[in-house]
């Protein structure tokens, strides 16, 4: 098997991000807009770069601006992460996870923003990985990043070509894959959480699941809705379903 794919060099935005990013050992310089108000944010993120022994240059506004949308009077210029690559489907097989692993598996979120949140709440519920699609899907960029909280910086994420075809290694290294479906006949409160490894599988924006991919997952939940709004965007629905699911079993 060939070496994964070591991640890119780049950037991130906003004060969370990059500070999550310099206790992930990712930050090689901070750049902040001259003349910027120095925060509770701003004066945390300053006594971690200087911790981290990290070099900080004050910049103009519109240079930051420049390199990433709304950054907060804050942009990090990221290196490679050695420790943390970029993950393919047959590192899915060698992966050594714990026997009470949590993996969630994005079906076709390409909005990097959805893919941010779901990043963050899945690290937030001790995930131990990521998994989502190369093609039709949201790739880990600044804004993608800056919305996970830096949770990007600290989770394994696999990219692969075929869902279905993960889900199945997953499956074959002793995962119970749950599909969240809307349609489902049974809720989030009619099945416990089994003990092991869990996998939780989201649909895409409007979409959902792939027919493939539900065809593929152990069981299938919905999260009961009592207002007038019918569902939940992909993001939320996921942190709702893990904390409702996954994490209450784990305590």
């Amino acid at each position: 098997m060939s070496a994964p794919a070591r991640r890119p060099d780049g950037v991130v935005a906003g004060r969370r991000a990059v500070t999550e990013a310099i206790r992930a050992g990712r930050v090689r310089e901070v750049l902040v807009a001259a003349g910027a108000r120095e925060t509770q944010g701003v004066r945390e993120l300053l006594r971690e770069a200087a911790s981290a022994g990290i070099d900080v240059s004050r910049v103009p506004a519109a240079s930051l601006a420049s390199m990433a949308p709304d950054p907060q009077g804050v942009v990090a210029r990221l290196r490679p992460r050695a420790d943390l690559p970029e993950l393919s489907e047959p590192d899915l097989a060698a992966f050594r996870f714990a026997p009470d692993a949590l993996v969630v598996v994005l079906d076709g979120i390409e909005d990097p923003q959805n893919l941010g949140a779901a990043a963050r709440s899945a690290e937030a519920a001790g995930g131990a990985m990521l998994v989502s699609r190369v093609r039709r899907a949201a790739a880990v960029t600044p804004a993608a990043i800056r919305a996970s909280a830096g949770a990007l910086e600290h989770l394994p994420h696999a990219r692969v070509a075929n869902i279905p075809r993960a889900i199945g290694r997953l499956q074959d290294a002793g995962f119970f894959v749950v599909g969240l479906d809307e349609n489902a006949d049974r809720s989030v409160y009619d099945e416990p959480c089994p003990d092991g490894r869990v996998a939780v599988v989201v649909g895409g924006e409007g979409a959902g699941l792939s027919r493939l991919a539900r065809e593929r997952c152990d069981t299938l939940l919905s999260l009961p809705m009592r207002g007038r709004i019918g569902s939940l965007n992909a993001a939320a629905s996921l942190a709702a379903f893990l904390y409702a699911y996954v994490v209450p079993a784990r305590r």
